[in-house]
């Protein structure tokens, strides 16, 4: 029988992370599914010097980019959509501490889609023509900027179009809803890029709110947008993508959004961040007590719950999990 890869999640970063690499996650809308728990884990540990590679912006980003963690990074979008503008990275940006190498949403997954396929580049017929194509935020002396999209010739039509370089992080961390302790994964909900990110990743390590037998993956394998071939490992860390939402399982916790944004406007306010909703906890429990039992209730008690129900008859429980 093939080996668990479950593991705690101190242990994936331990083993997975190192200063200065290029790490990737944030695949999903910058309310929705994100390995936030993840990103809060590399604060634990004193990771920094991180080159970010995220589709969208997210409370991820948010957080890692207000305490310095990340000095360079590329998006898509920086936003946190109806709860505004992304306070820690602006704070980032503005003073001169993160390069925040800007693209558009098609731009991102197509990169990685050229990673995945190990392409030499990805023709690029969006971005170019524009101020993301002729400003670099990695080559600021350069306008327009001389290799951020360089320009190609179309060998079959004699077009003039851009080249985009693929993205290959050394590292993804990956949200899911449900894996089997092989690493088999379903997602559900907007699934955004992480399909391709799984593919363009040297290595992939998931962060799941729910381990399953692996007879769900048998049962539904036209599902299984990430196969256990290209995992190196998987955490079990249930409200992994909390304050936002995964669905199927909890809502987004509005109030925290609000609240970890405004925090993270200030130097002070995202020490005391840090502080609280950083270093507060010790293990599953006490983030889940951290988050508080009543809220962890009410967020399950979500209008996209059913679609969970195909799943529930492998759902295995805590004590299943540790074993």
């Amino acid at each position: 029988m093939p080996d668990s890869k479950l593991m705690t999640l101190p242990e994936a970063v331990a083993r997975f992370t190192w200063d200065g690499m290029q790490y990737a996650s944030g695949a999903a809308l910058p309310v929705g599914s994100d390995a936030i728990a993840f990103g809060r884990e590399l604060l634990r540990q004193q990771r920094g010097d991180l080159h970010a590679i995220f589709h969208c912006n997210t409370q991820q980003l948010n957080l890692l980019a207000a305490t310095g963690a990340v000095t360079r990074a590329e998006c898509g979008f920086s936003g946190l959509e109806v709860f505004g503008f992304a306070n820690g990275l602006r704070r980032a940006v503005e003073s001169g501490r993160l390069a925040l190498e800007d693209y558009s949403n098609l731009a991102m997954p197509l990169r990685l889609l050229g990673g995945a396929l190990g392409w030499p580049f990805v023709p690029a017929t969006v971005n170019i023509g524009s101020d993301i194509q002729n400003r670099s935020a990695f080559d600021p002396a350069h306008t327009p900027s001389r290799d951020k999209i360089p320009s190609v010739v179309d060998p079959f039509t004699g077009r003039t179009i851009g080249a985009f370089r693929p993205l290959t992080p050394d590292l993804a961390a990956i949200h899911v809803t449900l894996a089997d302790a092989l690493g088999n994964a379903i997602m559900l909900g907007t699934e955004w890029s992480r399909f391709e990110l799984s593919r363009a990743a040297k290595k992939v390590v998931l962060i799941a709110d729910a381990i399953v037998d692996t007879g769900c993956m048998r049962q539904f394998p036209n599902l299984v947008r990430i196969p256990d071939i290209i995992v190196e490992a998987v955490v079990h860390w249930p409200f992994a993508a909390w304050p936002q939402g995964s669905p199927g399982m909890y809502d987004i916790d509005e109030a925290h959004m609000t609240l970890m944004n405004q925090a993270l406007a200030t130097e002070a306010g995202t020490d005391a961040y840090v502080r609280d909703f950083v270093h507060g906890y010790r293990d599953v429990a006490s983030y889940l007590d951290m988050i508080g039992r009543e809220t962890c209730t009410r967020l399950s008690g979500t209008a996209t719950g059913f679609l969970l129900d195909p799943f529930r008859q492998w759902l295995l429980p805590a004590e299943g999990t540790a074993a």
